[in-house]
């Protein structure tokens, strides 16, 4: 395990997801988080617990990883978690805007 990483996904207290990168072994970097130990999103939203985690074989393959899915929007972070890759596809078609973040169709009240 000396050359990969894990990718991991931490549901927070406060429902918030952090995601991060390890060569750790994934038991002890989540007691890290839940301990404090680091300075970081997770230290003030403990206790926090493991939903999800990806073995790469290379570190860079999982840096990029935790890079492309921490600028992605909740909705496609959880259908990646899920493995719904026909949901993931439906959300990057039509950008990363949740469906309850676009505005209100137009109804009677708003024609003019």
């Amino acid at each position: 395990m000396t050359d990969g990483a894990w990718l991991y996904i931490l549901r927070c207290v406060d429902g918030s997801y952090y995601i991060g990168t390890t060569r750790t072994e994934l038991d002890i970097r989540i007691a890290q988080h839940n301990t404090g130990t680091f300075e970081s999103y997770t230290k003030s939203r403990r206790p926090v617990t493991l939903i999800f985690s990806q073995w790469f074989d290379r570190i860079t393959d999982a840096i990029e990883c935790e890079r492309k899915l921490k600028k992605w929007s909740r909705a496609k972070k959880e259908a990646f978690m899920r493995g719904d890759f026909a949901e993931l596809q439906e959300l990057a078609k039509r950008g990363s805007h949740h469906p309850s973040r676009r505005p209100p169709a137009a109804g009677p009240q708003d024609e003019v």
